[in-house]
């Protein structure tokens, strides 16, 4: 086989050691200036490009890179930019840098934009927001910035941009305009940006439309075509990149494209090469995503071979590109260095620089690879193939242990009577600012500078300071704070058999946030409590209601990197097994209310609406299976984050939770319109506190937006709490913010008294 162009999609941001988190934070906490900031960016973006040059990769990309978020400079870079943050093109560098923060962070004056996922990952992008006033003056001075940067270094990359169209579909309309009506505007800004790049010296654009494999309006399908011959006058090579699924019924409008290539992905979608290569037209490319880029594991070298040589023979070589499926932002920088795994995890795992290895190792057919990678998958195969006690264990499962015996209608008046709550009762969502003192305290223990005696004392103190603020505060039912949990998911399988932790494999979720998912490597199962401890120490240090607080199975799964030798639904299930036999614990040990948290259950839902029924079923019984073997008495809460909910409120129904709280504060509380409409029965707590931004809400903001939730919930449905967990807000913003919303809740409650 000849040897074939590799490309690569993206490259993560943050740099092996988190080097732009901290930098970020710092500047943020205005501890460094701008200049400190951006020479951060600059290095790790050098960094990158020589690191894929001499992984032998032909085709670099620019403009991958992103102080936040690639979805707001692609609204910086058109013009985009809402009126309310002011014009994007007056007050200099220095303004459109705060500028660029004020949408993603907040101001004094004006709140973020809205975060949602992006498509069915864990990374969250800012929403376009589209409105009749928008000019789109185009500013393509960062993408070709990046294109000179790298070319500085001898390196002629090709820049990424977001798609057009799916940059409009992302986006939310504000002022009522269809977001089609302003794709002319749109493409003028796009033509500028591209033009900019030529005079740049660049020869070719990669331009991102994951839209493509979703359900697309036939309006949308008919734009495709005439956008993209606006965008071909240019003297540039267009690659239109798709990834997360099959191109589907879009195949024919992706393939018949008037652009130089197009991309798609093998990983998800094996299934569509062969329509592919049949529709594809002379002469254009086809990049085949081969490698994984949302996932940890190894490339079995066979299977994505038998791809690459159907594809060449058809097309031939020179019309083949080899890549990773997606952009490598969804996967850790480098497994070298990760010595603490379990015997032969290593060997089975492939971070960013290991598939761009493999990458070149596909498209040159390197024979000594080859040989290791067969011999490597034949042992796989055989171990999986031994007899597993946590399978056997799900096969003995009945309908019975899907759901609680008693309906919502007959638990509800028996939970009213056991934990006495007022109207409209207040709570938090369960995590309480991790200061500096716990993450010291923390990182000191684990490096064996404390004793465990040591280290439990302060935890303790710190539990019971946290009881103490919240009881001083009125909070109605209370939560520990989580003062020992590093993460909401690394905590459980830190304790889960099956899991298995990296030191340095951070991935981005938004921002500057950044987690380390945890291995799904092996069967789970839970060899001991996990939560019961903290739980009932502090339940015993109040008379209100405390909650038990678990991550949800789903959860659990979609922000691991999952085993991919076993279906999904059968590791999750394995999961909910094991919070199954905790819930039990915690109820024993006397706590009444449980929250298992799934803020992902939506971020798993499939691309295609067709494929939704599946992944909801096995997806909500998961959540049934962890939480229906509970007393009737003891109220079952959950928490989702942001996403569209409207698409699954059935599911949502289905989970069968006592009480669902969920971030509403920086829509509005819109999405009640969607549970009334569904006539949803069970009990709502609708955040009314967006802990995402810095500003404290007042009183008077947050009565304004009970008064909202009022209008489409009956009174003894609503819960008062803050959109997401504490965790990363600091003490006096936390307290003074929890006062306001008791204070709100009560002064609603006098009202609603007096009516």
């Amino acid at each position: 086989m000849s040897v074939l162009t590799t490309a690569n999609l993206g490259f993560p941001r943050m740099g092996l050691h988190r080097e732009l988190k901290f930098a970020l934070e710092s500047f943020w906490s205005g501890k460094t200036g701008e200049d400190d900031l951006l020479a951060v960016a600059r290095d790790l973006r050098r960094r990158h490009w020589l690191l894929q040059q001499q992984a032998g990769i032909s085709i670099i990309p620019s403009n991958d890179f992103s102080l936040y978020d690639q979805l707001l400079d692609a609204m910086v870079l058109v013009g985009a930019t809402p009126a309310r943050y002011g014009d994007s093109h007056v007050g200099g560098v220095r303004a459109g840098l705060r500028r660029y923060f004020d949408m993603a962070r907040n101001s004094a004056e004006q709140p973020a934009l809205e975060m949602t996922k992006w498509f069915d990952t864990n990374y969250h992008y800012l929403v376009p927001e589209w409105s009749a006033g928008l000019h789109f003056q185009a500013d393509p001075t960062s993408v070709v910035e990046a294109f000179e940067a790298a070319r500085s270094l001898g390196i002629t990359t090709r820049p990424v941009l977001i798609g057009p169209i799916t940059l409009l579909l992302l986006g939310k309309s504000v002022d009522g305009i269809e977001p089609l009506s302003l794709l002319p505007k749109l493409l003028t800004a796009y033509e500028a940006v591209l033009r900019a790049l030529v005079e740049a010296g660049a020869t070719q654009v990669q331009l991102d439309e994951p839209m493509l494999v979703t359900d697309l309006a036939p309006e949308w399908k008919r734009v495709y075509d005439t956008a993209y011959a606006v965008l071909a006058m240019q003297p540039l090579q267009i690659t239109v990149a798709t990834y997360f699924g099959t191109l589907g019924d879009n195949l024919e409008v992706a393939a018949t494209l008037p652009v130089s290539g197009l991309h798609i992905d093998l990983v998800r979608a094996p299934e569509q090469l062969d329509a592919m290569l049949a529709a594809l037209p002379p002469e254009k490319t086809l990049s085949l995503g081969i490698v994984d880029g949302r996932n940890i594991w190894r490339t079995e070298y066979a299977v994505a071979k038998s791809l690459i040589d159907r594809a060449v023979g058809v097309l031939g070589s020179q019309r083949v590109v080899v890549a990773p499926s997606c952009s490598l932002l969804h996967v850790p920088v480098d497994k070298t260095g990760e010595d603490k795994l379990p015997k032969g995890l290593f060997e089975r795992l492939s971070f960013a620089v290991q598939k761009l290895d493999e990458v070149r190792y596909l498209a040159t057919a390197d024979a000594q690879a080859f040989a290791a990678n067969a011999a490597y998958f034949d042992e796989q195969r055989r171990l999986a193939a031994e007899p597993s006690l946590v399978r056997e264990k799900l096969a003995r499962l009945s309908e019975t242990d899907f759901s609680r015996p008693q309906a919502y209608a007959e638990r509800a008046p028996l939970q009213r009577a056991a934990l006495h709550l007022p109207l409209l009762p207040t709570t938090t969502i369960g995590s309480f600012p991790q200061t500096q003192e716990v993450r010291s305290r923390r990182a000191a223990w684990r490096k064996g500078q404390i004793d465990d005696a040591a280290y439990e004392k302060f935890l303790e103190e710190a539990t019971a300071d946290c009881i103490r603020r919240q009881e001083e505060l009125g909070l109605d039912v209370l939560v520990h704070g989580e003062f020992e949990r590093n993460d909401m998911v690394e905590y459980f399988g830190e304790q889960l058999d099956g899991f298995a932790f990296t030191r340095n494999g951070w991935v981005q979720s938004y921002g500057s946030r950044c987690v380390k998912p945890p291995v799904i490597y092996a069967d789970v199962h839970r060899p001991e409590p996990m939560t019961v401890r903290w739980s009932k120490f502090a339940q015993s240090r109040t008379s209100k209601p405390m909650k038990g607080m678990l991550t949800g199975p789903v959860t659990i799964l979609q922000w691991s990197f999952v085993r991919n030798d076993i279906p999904e639904s059968e590791t999750t299930f394995q999961i909910a097994l094991a919070l199954r036999e905790e819930i039990e614990d915690l109820e024993r040990a006397g706590i009444g209310v449980i929250q298992v948290d799934e803020p992902a259950l939506r971020e798993g839902l499939p691309l295609r609406k067709s494929e939704y029924a599946a992944y909801l079923d096995w997806a909500v019984k998961a959540f049934r299976l962890a939480t229906s073997s509970v007393k009737p008495e003891t109220q079952v809460h959950t928490h989702m984050c942001y996403a569209e909910f409207e698409t699954i409120l059935p599911a949502i129904a289905a989970l069968d939770a006592d009480v669902i709280s969920m971030e509403s504060a920086r829509s509005k509380m819109a999405l009640l319109r969607d549970f009334k409409a569904q006539g949803y029965p069970n009990e709502i707590g609708p955040g009314v506190w967006d802990i995402h931004a810095t500003r404290v809400p007042s009183q008077d903001e947050v009565h304004s937006l009970l008064d909202m939730a009022l209008e489409s919930l009956r009174t003894e449905q609503l819960w008062v709490n803050p959109d997401c967990g504490l965790k990363t807000r600091q003490w006096p913003e936390t307290e003074a913010s929890l006062r306001n919303m008791v204070a709100a809740a009560k002064a609603v409650r006098e009202e609603l008294a007096k009516k």
